[in-house]
């Protein structure tokens, strides 16, 4: 099938997609019930906000129900028999103002008046009020005594025939209101009830229809599906056996034949990616013995021991075999028992055995400092690594100094990197010959003419860490050179090697 081409991308014709036909089945079977989910979502909404503003009404009622009466007639009493006067009954945490309990009372049972449509629930709630007037008076009535004086005989009289009556009814008004709205909650209960039941009964209906739909339209859609499926499945198999030529033909102009000419991309980038990887792995095989092949060198190894000779020779036995036993630890750090990678703390042990070594030869220029922070030791770094950069700064900038020079190797940590110095206080380069030098350590090392050991460790560094990882220079001319290499921190655990987040 042709692919057509827009916009520079290549794009693959969908004529009758996966998705479309599931969605037709899907809209079928799926509009009968939202219909009713919405019938059914609508009435359950009605019901909740009745239920909800019947059981709202209740729980204020309810509340007056319990404390009002109690509240009214001992505050009032209180009054009477001269227990607290009136201007200080808030000082009292017993008692309570009547004034603003009737206020209360008033002010929220006016507004259940005008909301409460169901007809004996309102008549009682209107008596309620006109109550609640009436109780307003008498306690007006009573006040105005207390303030006048000598009218207390009065007073008990209108607590016993007038305040107790009506705090009574109003109470029983309550109680009533509460009875019809309980009443009016078990009507919208049944209603619901009903509704569900027909609801139940309707789906039962449709999914017995629908089923049958369904299995039909099940047969017709999985028929144009699977084949082709079967067909990529095929092939999956074979790429996992390692039969990376494997290949999914698929005609289906649906989304699955997009699937597998995607599928048979991502074949031809694995195999791609397979070959890459072998070549890479090939080629650290070859920097790694190349740069074996540099430290095992027989110019190093004759002239150490030439020094170890002169040194018996004029009687100083104990820095010989100082000197032995550098050698035999640079030699083992070379080899590493085939590791690859190696600990810090090796690799400055590695270093340090050779700077003591040729510290002997050249004891008279050639001093040096290694400061790498102990809490870096356990982490991991390419073998070799640092010796190469330490050769370096020696042959090519301390000895041709004729003075006393330095080499100063120091380890830092930055965030999840490792920063690795190593300084010299040699002849330097001039800024023409150190572009050509950073040119060739981003060469390849095959290609480089000049700095193999430099280009070596670089090249290594970015094939196995990735290119942001790598090695940086400053050099100038009369003043020395530094060199940087940037790895990330990675610790050997227990279970592997695994990067440590800072």
């Amino acid at each position: 099938m042709a692919r057509t081409i827009k916009d520079g991308l290549v794009k693959d014709p969908v004529q009758f997609s996966i998705g479309k036909k599931i969605l037709m089945l899907s809209v079928a079977a799926m509009i009968p019930f939202l219909i009713l989910s919405v019938v059914l979502l609508l009435s359950m909404t009605r019901y909740s906000r009745t239920y909800g503003e019947l059981v709202s009404n209740m729980t204020i009622a309810n509340n007056y129900n319990l404390n009002f009466k109690e509240e009214m007639d001992e505050s009032l009493y209180k009054l009477v028999v001269g227990y607290v006067d009136y201007e200080h009954i808030h000082e009292d945490g017993t008692l309570k103002d009547p004034y603003e309990l009737i206020g209360e009372l008033r002010g929220d049972f006016e507004r259940l008046v005008d909301i409460t449509t169901e007809p004996e629930s309102r008549t009682w709630l209107e008596s309620l009020i006109r109550n609640i007037e009436t109780l307003e008076k008498r306690v007006n009535d009573i006040l105005e005594n207390i303030r006048i004086g000598g009218k207390y005989d009065k007073n008990i009289e209108e607590l016993d025939n007038n305040i107790y009556i009506l705090t009574e009814l109003i109470q029983e008004n309550i109680q009533y209101y509460i009875y019809y709205q309980t009443k009016s909650i078990e009507a919208v209960t049944d209603d619901l009830q009903h509704q569900i039941g027909s609801f139940i009964v309707i789906c039962g209906l449709l999914v017995v229809i629908l089923v049958a739909f369904t299995i039909a339209m099940t047969f017709v859609v999985t028929g144009g599906i699977l084949h082709p499926v079967k067909i990529l499945n095929d092939a999956t198999k074979k790429i996992g056996s390692g039969d990376f030529a494997a290949r999914a033909m698929v005609s289906s102009g649906d989304e699955i034949e997009s699937l597998a000419r995607s599928f048979n991309d991502m074949a031809e980038k694995m195999q791609a990616l397979l070959n890459k990887t072998k070549e890479d792995e090939r080629r650290m095989r070859w920097l790694d013995l190349r740069l074996l092949q540099e430290q095992i060198n027989p110019h190093f190894l004759y002239n150490t021991l030439d020094t170890i000779v002169w040194l018996i020779e004029g009687n100083q036995e104990d820095e010989a075999v100082d000197m032995v036993v550098a050698l035999s630890d640079f030699f083992r750090l070379v080899l590493s028992k085939g590791r690859e990678l190696i600990s810090l703390r090796e690799e400055k042990e590695h270093i340090n055995s050779y700077l003591g070594i040729q510290a002997v030869r050249y004891r008279d220029i050639l001093e040096y400092e290694i400061r790498i922070d102990p809490s870096l030791y356990d982490y991991q770094i390419l073998k070799l690594t640092l010796q190469p950069l330490v050769e370096n700064a020696l042959y090519h900038g301390i000895k041709y100094k004729r003075a006393r020079g330095y080499i100063h190797v120091t380890g830092t940590r930055e965030g999840d990197d490792l920063r690795l110095e190593v300084c010299d206080n040699g002849v330097g380069m001039e800024p023409r010959d150190l572009e050509q030098l950073r040119r060739d350590i981003r060469r390849p090392c095959s290609e480089t003419d000049k700095g193999f050991g430099l280009a070596n460790v670089n090249e290594r560094i970015r094939i196995h860490f990735g290119p942001e990882y790598g090695m940086k220079i400053w050099s100038e001319k009369g003043k020395g050179t530094t060199v940087e290499l940037t790895i990330p921190a990675i610790k050997k655990e227990s279970g592997g090697e695994e990067r440590e987040k800072g």
